[in-house]
Formats: structure tokens, C-alpha cells, sequence
């Protein structure tokens, strides 16, 4: 029997990118979002709110894919804790008391972004180093699926996801941040792929993964992904340096020295 597979946040970039991958597998999508957009096959609803009208969506199902919440890198506190933090309480809360058998999460890079100018692997058991409410409340989400994993039988699964750009999503130095940017890319097939891998992957009670694509030289570190659910990234991108990308890492490098030095500061001073 092939698996059935909720998407919360269905109309989004990634949503649509798996409800055609999975749709063409032959596998069951039940699609949740705030916004249905005129497609009766999606059910609208706000899971900020705990619901029975949504969460009965999740009955015996294979897999729950979490991707509905705030996306921005610069939203506000008060939003990423309602459609971020509470938002993904609820869906586990949904999981658990319907019975589905995984939740998988979709977390962030910046979680990480602190570590942007260092030199070492980016290996998920690093002290994380967020450097925004977003990515604040996606380390909160990871830490959610370990307790629904540890305390309600969940397996959960939190993918660090790289950078994976609407529509096409070619790489390449207009995708912003620099060589950062590029070396954390994803192209749609390997990110489909993992996202299948990760609902058929079995003995996974709780894992924190990295998700990006076979880039040369980048420090995100994807052997653990490959490893624990089968992953095997087909696409890759070699980062193109320009010019204007040098330029703004510099200014990046010195903005970054200069908070530090301020916070340093101001920790001094014990206010």
C-alpha cells in the first residue's frame, strides 16, 4: 500500500515541490494551509489554533510533513511564536493523539548562521548558532520533535534545510549571501528525494539532519543525512565568486565583528 503523506503549508514553495513529487508516486497527499487559493483539494485551515477540524486530517498517516509557518528570515518575535513555535506544537499534538507515524520538520540553516565566517564543519550536533527570531524558532521546532520523540513515541525528523529557491531554482551568485549562500543550495530533485527517504526510512525514532545538495567544498555536513535515511543527493553547484559577492562578505565580516565587539561591551558593563 503506498504511504499517505500530510503537507501542512501545501501551497508554499516546498509544499507544491512534494505535492507534485509525491502525486506522481502514486501516494495519498492530504494538503493543509491557511489559504486554500480555490484548490479543493487543499484544507483550509489556521493550526496556529488547535483544531479537530484539521487535526483528524492526520489519522494513521505515514508521515506529516511540516512546512507551514512564518518563512521570514526577518520576521518579528511575536509572529515566528505564534505560526513557528505554537503552530508546531500543534501539529505534533496532532500527530500524537491521531496517530500518525512521523513527524518531519522542516527547521533551517539559520539555525547555524552565527557560524557563517568560521572554519569548521557544520555537523548538526555544533552548538547552533541563530542570529534571528526565525531561526531562534526553528531550533525551539527541532527541540519540540525530540520531546514529542522521547516522551509520546513520534519519530521525528528536523531537516536543517539549505537554500532552495521557488520555481526552478537555478544556483548561482544572484541567490544572495555570498559564498554561503550558494554552498548551502538544494536543487528540487534532492530535496523531493530526501523528503521520500524520509518518510519511508525506517528505525528513525529522532534525528536532526542537514539538507542541501553534493556542493563541492562547503562545510554543511551531509554524510549523517545520507547515512541514517538513505539520501543521495544527484545535483551539485560550485559557488561562483564575483566581485560584488567579495564586497559584500567584507561589509558582512565587519558588521558581524562590530556587533560582537558592542555586545562584548555591553556584557561588560553586567546592566
Amino acid at each position: 500500500m503506498s504511504p499517505t503523506v500530510v503537507i501542512t503549508g501545501a501551497r508554499g514553495n516546498l509544499g507544491t515541490k512534494l505535492r507534485t513529487h509525491f502525486t506522481s508516486l502514486g501516494w495519498t497527499v492530504r494538503l493543509l494551509d491557511l489559504h486554500a487559493g480555490g484548490d479543493p483539494a487543499i484544507h483550509e485551515a489556521d493550526l496556529a489554533t488547535y483544531s479537530e477540524s484539521w487535526a483528524s486530517d492526520f489519522d494513521a498517516a505515514n508521515a506529516v510533513i511540516h512546512l507551514a509557518g512564518d518563512p521570514s528570515p526577518s520576521a518579528s518575535w511575536s509572529s515566528v511564536q505564534r505560526l513557528n513555535i505554537d503552530l508546531t506544537q500543534n501539529v505534533y499534538e496532532a500527530a500524537s493523539r491521531h496517530g500518525a507515524r512521523r513527524v518531519i520538520f522542516a527547521s533551517s540553516n539559520w539555525t547555524m548562521a552565527g557560524h557563517r565566517f568560521a572554519d569548521f564543519p557544520l555537523t548538526t550536533d555544533r552548538e547552533p548558532a541563530p542570529v534571528n527570531p526565525y531561526g531562534v524558532s526553528k531550533l525551539i521546532g527541532e527541540h519540540i520533535g525530540r520531546a514529542f520523540a522521547e516522551h509520546r513515541g513520534v519519530s521525528s525528523i528536523s531537516f536543517r534545510i539549505g537554500y532552495c529557491q521557488t520555481g526552478e531554482n537555478v544556483p548561482g551568485p544572484h541567490m544572495g549571501w555570498g559564498r554561503w549562500g550558494q554552498q548551502m543550495w538544494l536543487s528540487n530533485r534532492d530535496f523531493c528525494h530526501a523528503m521520500e527517504r524520509a518518510v519511508l526510512a525506517e528505525q528513525v525514532p529522532f534525528a536532526v539532519l542537514n539538507l542541501m545538495s553534493n556542493n563541492p567544498g562547503m562545510r554543511w555536513d551531509i554524510e549523517t543525512t545520507k547515512r541514517t535515511i538513505g539520501y543521495a543527493p544527484q545535483d551539485s553547484h560550485e559557488v561562483v565568486v564575483t566581485p560584488e559577492i567579495k564586497q559584500d562578505e567584507a561589509a558582512a565580516r565587519s558588521t558581524r565583528d562590530l556587533q560582537s565587539q558592542l555586545y562584548a561591551m555591553d556584557h561588560a558593563r553586567r546592566w
